[in-house]
């Protein structure tokens, strides 16, 4: 028996989850039908008897052998079938295999069948010095092991929620390890079949359990799952699929900076041709609801962003050696691009068709157009002309053409420069600018490049494309690269009419958020004469209210206003909030709520950068504690805060282009090039007036704009001037010693970070708590702790499994931290029989009631830990 155990557990056998089971086998056939499995006597025998009258009489009226087995399958098949459409049960895409692996786990460790099971793996579990060999279970909320060896068992279950750290590990014995910790203990699993698989999930589900105590976001299972191909595996269960599935969404989308809510469909290696260099480029194509991408295989070599809305033409064209299975895809704006060498091509089009279909049909019903969706034989799909002609998107209609004045004038260039460049043009050689002459080449080289890779949302971009950005881009065309590099051109073009509606519902409304946004709306950048006057101002507010409005999680946090307000002079109103959208919740995440988690994030992650980049600075930096304090008035601000007005947009327009790397480059290459003077400094205050002065020293002398005086340089004493620093140069330094920093290495580190400083947010929280009530009851500060600990697991418990009161009732942010949990009575009679072993009688579901009343003091059927402890008390 003891033998026969450890071989079920070790081979993965389903023996010990059913071990009666009834077989129908025919006569002369080797294969067994299983008929019912139980797990006692009892319940196979009742099976058996429900077989005795109900089958068994029947059989006799059959006279061969292929009609009783086509008559009992047929039958065992049809109550299957009946007892899952009583049930509910849906028929799901989960193999025999993983359904007894789901049957197994919920047995083993007790779960409800609200758990659902994502995978299982084999691996060795090492307690002490032992190792285990049994099987690691990851399900949406908790990591289980079971091991049974000769009558030994081991079992462990930890809640994602309670994970501090999560590590692969490489030792002398196993060059493939887990290092699972929690605050209490550290966990070592090895010996795995697939070791990258298993720890990328595991680090998703943790990252899933982080956002619930962030957000407090339940986990939903998204069934929309990508057509699969008739030859693709189906081994895998529909949950893992799922979270497959979003997690490339989630690279996909960050690669080519979409809308959050973007799925792809499917990728496959394919050829581009590109007319620039003459070319066919090796790289990939994705596809998704409304984008076809490509990105080369050689990195920043091309990539390409093609929305179907700007879609008219795609067919298959004539194969041949040189170009095998070709497809050509044309745009509106008349370019069109040739992907060969594609696998599936008939699959791959047939896709793009139905999403196309979709596409069309939403402009139908946003523009109100008719026109004809063509589809032909030979699988061309041809837009109506019709929908060429979309009105563009204009700003607030409550705004005046003086209003508009500050901003952008008609032909989307800031009206100073377009006059300064008409002065340019009309004077003689003897009055020659030179810095209006280098504006002049600028803006002639970004044309000359647009002739050449095209222009819009739909051109190539290139090594070359990051070059010039990299030297600064023109005044008149900052807005529109802004908003074409941070995708918000693509959300702003499929929601018209979406910021008008939430500006004329948020005016006139006050909230907290109105209320700081008020406060800071003339510290916002109060040097720039844009904002000396209430038309700019006036501005301000409606894009910060707007989004204040559009995203109440976040509502306002200060240092929006000082990024808001430069979007503004060189976006129109509706644009600079698109913006606004992209930095907060695509390319800054979790920067901008309450407890700028995603600022204290990159700080960590930029600590890591800096031990490993500049490490004989590293030491002093942690004994003065700079880091911390630099990371996020820098990060937070993108420089804005700390550098001269026209320099720090030069590091904005980098950020657009390339993302977050670009910030962590340029913070690094500040420390290098202040590495003896910082090594000297005594204290963080010497060590931040050093990096001040540096910063203020940072001069673009491309500017044409009229100078700005800079806060800091307005501040300073009279020590003797920095030492001028150019802004391009610096950005340059910044990428030949930090460029090989790559943007998936910071998502993994981010990640690692983001557990730390979530779970050391909830640590504050509870010694807060602790610290508030403990003067209010008789319990010690221990058991204060424990009690807490115990009460916000019943409040996640029934996040995950429900309750029966609303979520969104049992936790609000907003209230002091207190008074954020609160519990339904279902939850509090589970702690009922937790805290009181001595209420297990007949009477002890009447007593959790009448103390959950008496705890309940405002009556509104939830308690929170105040109520709690001091009823305890």
């Amino acid at each position: 028996g003891l033998l026969v155990g450890t071989l079920d557990v070790v081979l993965d056998s389903s023996a010990r989850v059913a071990p009666y089971r009834i077989l129908y086998q025919a006569p002369d056939s080797l294969v067994y039908w299983t008929i019912a499995c139980g797990c006692s006597r009892k319940e196979i025998t009742e099976h058996w008897e429900w077989l005795e009258q109900n089958l068994l009489q029947t059989l006799s009226i059959f006279e061969n052998e292929n009609d009783i087995n086509t008559f009992v399958r047929g039958k065992i098949q049809g109550i299957i079938a009946e007892y899952n459409k009583i049930n509910g049960i849906k028929e799901d895409d989960d193999t025999e295999k993983f359904k007894e692996a789901i049957v197994k786990f919920h047995k083993l460790f007790g779960m409800p069948e609200e758990e659902k099971l994502v995978n299982y793996y084999s691996c060795s579990y090492w307690k002490g010095k032992v190792p285990r060999q049994g099987w690691v279970y990851l399900s949406i909320n908790h990591l289980c092991f079971y091991s049974f060896l000769m009558g030994r068992e081991a079992k462990l279950v930890i809640r994602w929620v309670d994970i501090t750290q999560l590590e692969k590990n490489a030792t002398l014995l196993f060059p493939d390890m887990i290092k699972v910790s929690t605050r209490s203990s550290e966990h070592f699993f090895s010996v795995f079949l697939n070791i990258s698989e298993t720890f990328k999930l595991m680090e998703q589900l943790a990252n899933i359990a982080m956002r619930q105590l962030l957000d407090n976001e339940g986990f939903e299972q998204d069934r929309s799952l990508p057509k699969l191909k008739k030859k693709s595996p189906k081994k895998v269960s529909a949950l893992k699929r799922d979270l497959d599935a979003r997690a490339k969404s989630e690279r996909y989308r960050a690669l080519f900076r979409l809308p959050k809510d973007e799925k792809l469909d499917g990728h496959t290696d394919c050829t581009l041709w590109t007319p620039f260099n003459k070319m066919h480029i090796l790289g990939q194509m994705f596809v998704s609801t409304n984008y076809i991408c490509f990105t080369s295989k050689e990195e920043n070599l091309c990539s390409l962003i093609i929305p179907l809305r700007e879609v008219t033409i795609v067919e298959k064209a004539d194969s041949s050696s040189v170009l095998p299975s070709p497809l050509s895809i044309s745009t509106k704006n008349r370019m069109t691009f040739l992907f060969a060498n594609l696998k599936d091509r008939d699959f791959l089009v047939q896709r793009i068709s139905d999403f196309l279909q979709q596409t069309t049909s939403k402009i139908y019903l946003e523009r109100n157009i008719s026109g004809s969706y063509i589809s032909s034989d030979d699988e061309v799909f041809t837009r109506s002309s019709s929908l060429t002609s979309a009105s563009p998107h204009k700003s607030l209609s409550s705004e005046s053409e003086g209003d508009r004045q500050f901003n952008l004038n008609d032909n989307g260039i800031p009206t100073a420069t377009q006059a300064l460049m008409t002065m340019y043009r009309r004077r003689s050689p003897e009055e020659f600018n030179p810095k209006l002459a280098k504006e002049f080449l600028k803006e002639q080289a970004w044309k000359i490049h647009f002739a050449e890779y095209g222009q819009g949302v739909c051109m190539y971009r290139t090594e070359k494309t990051r070059d010039l950005v990299l030297k600064g881009i023109p005044e008149s065309m900052r807005g529109e690269l802004w908003l074409l590099f941070s995708g918000a051109i693509n959300e702003m073009a499929t929601h018209p009419g979406y910021y008008e509606d939430l500006v004329e519902k948020s005016m006139g409304k006050y909230n907290l958020a109105t209320e700081e946004i008020e406060r800071d709306l003339h510290r916002s950048l109060p040097e720039h004469p844009a904002f000396q006057n209430e038309m700019g101002i006036a501005a301000l507010r409606r894009v910060l209210t707007a989004y204040a409005f559009r995203n109440p999680n976040i509502g306002y946090c200060q240092a929006m206003n000082i990024v808001t307000s430069v979007l503004l002079l060189y976006a129109k109103e509706e644009e600079a909030f698109w913006l606004l959208v992209a930095l907060c919740e695509r390319m800054l995440p979790d920067y901008y709520n309450t407890r700028v988690v995603g600022a204290l994030v990159d700080q960590g992650v930029f600590e890591e950068l800096a031990r490993d980049y500049v490490p004989q600075l590293y030491d002093c930096m942690q004994d003065l504690g700079v880091i911390s304090t630099i990371s996020l008035s820098w990060f937070l601000t993108l420089f804005l805060s700390v550098m001269p007005f026209e320099s720090a947009v030069v590091v904005v327009d980098c950020f657009f282009c390339e993302g977050i790397k670009v910030i962590f480059q340029l913070a690094l290459a500040v420390l290098d090039a202040n590495v003896d003077k910082l090594l000297s400094c005594k204290d963080d205050g010497e060590a931040m007036t050093v990096l001040g002065r540096y910063l203020d020293s940072v001069t673009n002398k491309d500017s044409t704009l009229p100078p700005i005086p800079h806060l800091h340089s307005l501040l300073s004493d009279d020590v003797e001037p920095y030492p001028e620093v150019d802004i391009f140069r610096l950005i340059r330094s910044s990428y030949e010693k930090f460029g090989s920093i790559r943007a998936d290495l910071i998502e993994q580190m981010r990640f690692k970070q983001r557990l730390k400083v979530i779970q050391t947010l909830e640590d504050t929280t509870k010694r807060n708590v602790v610290r508030t009530i403990v003067t209010e009851t008789s319990f010690t500060i221990d058991e204060l702790e424990e009690l807490y600990a115990l009460f916000k697991a019943e409040h996640l418990t029934s996040c995950y499994w429900g309750g029966n009161s609303n979520a969104i009732d049992r936790h609000d942010p907003s209230l002091p931290y207190l008074e954020q949990y609160r519990i339904d009575f279902e939850q509090f009679k589970g702690m009922f029989a937790l805290l009181f072993p001595w209420a297990c009688g007949t009477h002890s579901d009447v007593l959790a009631a009448r103390l959950f009343r008496l705890l309940d003091e405002n009556g509104d059927l939830l308690i929170n830990f105040r109520e709690f402890v001091s009823g305890l008390s």
